[in-house]
């Protein structure tokens, strides 16, 4: 069981925005490696803390890449500098589970935010890192990925996700 259950959309809180972190303190350091460990769990690649059901500032990353876990935990993270040259992945959510589309984005981002002992850091990310980092942080704003999409895209996408949760009895 992970620490954190995932909230499953479409809910309201996809829809507000996170407030910022106001200090660094055992509460935050805790809610990050508790979404730390939900993330491991869920099989994921990034949480915002919306999808746990907390309106904070707070998202963690780990690609795995290679296996490896190197986690990343960002507090109010902001994108300070992106690319004009676009890239397109095929996005999803754990939020989200059994849809994905492809969506577009900044190629290459600068983003400042503050690490668990408070400190502000600055993190240049390119290719996928990139795109995990804009697609958690829009959480954070009150966007989810599917809102790129045109809206009959989006409602097919989120019928079929609720046929996939009636065949799972979720």
């Amino acid at each position: 069981m992970p620490p954190l259950a995932l909230i499953l959309g479409p809910h309201k809180i996809f829809k507000q925005k996170a407030e910022p972190v106001e200090k660094v303190d055992g509460a935050v350091i805790q809610l990050a490696e508790d979404m730390i460990e939900t993330l491991y769990h869920e099989k994921g690649v990034g949480i915002g803390a919306n999808m746990v059901g907390v309106l904070k500032r707070v998202i963690v990353i780990d690609l795995q890449e290679g296996g490896a876990r190197r986690p990343l935990a960002m507090i109010n993270p902001e994108i300070t500098q992106s690319a004009d040259e676009l890239q397109t992945f095929e996005e999803a959510s754990l939020s989200f589970p059994g849809i994905s589309a492809e969506i577009s984005r900044p190629r290459k981002i600068k983003v400042i935010y503050l690490d668990l002992k408070g400190d502000r850091q600055t993190l240049e990310a390119e290719d996928y890192l990139a795109t995990v980092i804009q697609h958690e942080m829009d959480y954070l704003d009150g966007v989810i990925f599917l809102d790129y999409l045109t809206p009959l895209k989006r409602n097919r996408l989120l019928k079929k996700m609720k046929k996939l949760q009636r065949q799972q009895g979720i």
